[in-house]
């Protein structure tokens, strides 16, 4: 037989499309929870325990909540018996109180109506989504502010700190989620759909990833930098760079990077810090195109992945001190690190060749483990 816990946790099941009627201004019907007309089969007592707990729950004992319709019913093992065969909320009342939700529906009401009459274009996600109204309801004041300072400048420019919306400086940054939902919809015209990041999303200013790079030509430190040569920049700054470069050399490590200023003359080349999949952050850099772009990692299957996405946004890019023999040379039985990647590398055969046996064997040589009079020799050669 049905219990009360159970009649409770199919009442609010329906709750959320009573809230949904209370949008939609449909008026209240009774609300019918399925019922459970089996019983226990043991003794009289058994059953006369699980109706009384029934009935002592219903509105016929408390004066509120679920009404018991009940059919006299012979049963073959404790005789004749009433047994509740319709079970419903008569009224809104009844259904509120049973759940407790009575001051939670008085603040919902209060929430949707006033971001109906501010926002009416948002009628169609109150109805949709009552129940994160509820979730914020201590905050539609300030989600209000928020939303109607975007709606007059949907394009700030600004820090979302320097936002002047008058709310709390983090409340932005720690209602994303929310906002993004409301924004969507209010300014939708203004908003950069592709963009997941909130502020790009939204035209706001943001802590841009910064590039760090080593000038390797000492004329060029001297008369772009004075005589700076170790340089970190915004990437929209790396982008805009106008230097006499005909060469860039991205390092994996930073040890290496610390280095590259011992190598032979370098004439209009700079050395990039890689950082690993941080240096997709420069994929916009367009003058990259028209100079020759070197890419020096480790020799693992994650250093020629890397290459291969770098090699995505320039293809023109080439390997060095990556290749088979310098291989052989150097391993010391070093493990790498499995990888997951399963997507079709952009590799030379040769490069190919190499990756596949450095995954076969998770073998790795690190790229400061190359002797350094070494790799002077190739860079002089080369």
């Amino acid at each position: 037989m049905i219990s009360p816990n159970d009649i409770k946790a199919k009442a609010e099941r329906k709750y959320f499309s009573f809230l949904q009627s209370l949008v939609q201004a449909i008026p209240f019907s009774r609300i019918i929870i399925p019922g459970d007309k089996t019983y226990s089969k043991t003794t009289i007592s058994d059953f006369q325990k699980e109706i009384l707990a029934l009935v002592n729950q219903s509105k016929e004992k408390k004066g509120f909540g679920y009404t018991l319709d009940y059919q006299t019913i012979k049963t073959k093992t404790i005789g004749t018996q009433q047994l509740p065969t319709s079970i419903y909320f008569d009224t809104e009342k009844d259904f509120l109180k049973f759940l407790g939700k009575e001051k939670e529906v008085e603040h919902f009401i209060n929430d949707w109506q006033i971001i109906h009459t501010n926002f009416p274009e948002l009628k169609e996600w109150i109805i949709k989504n009552p129940t994160k109204i509820i979730q914020h309801q201590s905050k539609w004041q300030s989600l209000l502010k928020v939303c109607n300072y975007f709606k007059n400048c949907p394009k700030p420019n600004l820090y979302i700190r320097e936002l002047p919306a008058n709310v709390h400086t983090k409340f932005i940054e720690s209602n994303q989620s929310i906002i993004t939902e409301l924004l969507d919809i209010i300014i939708q015209n203004h908003i950069n759909l592709n963009e997941k990041e909130f502020e790009k999303r939204f035209n706001l200013k943001f802590r841009e990833p910064l590039v760090r790079f080593k000038v390797l030509d000492k004329k060029i430190s001297q008369t772009y930098f004075s005589n700076l040569d170790d340089i970190t920049i915004p990437v929209s700054q790396f982008e805009n760079l106008n230097l006499p470069l005909k060469k860039v050399l991205i390092v994996e490590n930073k040890t290496t990077l610390y280095t590259t200023l011992t190598l032979p003359k370098m004439d209009k080349t700079i050395a990039i810090f890689g950082q690993g999949n941080a240096v997709t952050n420069i994929k916009n850099t367009k003058w990259l195109n028209d100079i020759t772009v070197l890419y020096w990692g480790d020799i693992d299957v994650h250093g020629f992945e890397m290459l291969s996405r770098i090699r995505k946004h320039f293809n023109h890019t080439q390997s060095i001190l990556m290749d088979k023999t310098t291989f052989e040379k150097f391993f010391e039985n070093d493990s790498g690190k499995p990888t997951t990647d399963t997507t079709t590398l952009n590799l030379t055969n040769n490069e190919r060749e190499l990756y596949n046996l450095l995954k076969t064997n998770n073998w790795r040589l690190e790229q400061e483990k190359i002797p350094f009079d070494y790799v002077n020799r190739y860079f002089c050669n080369g």
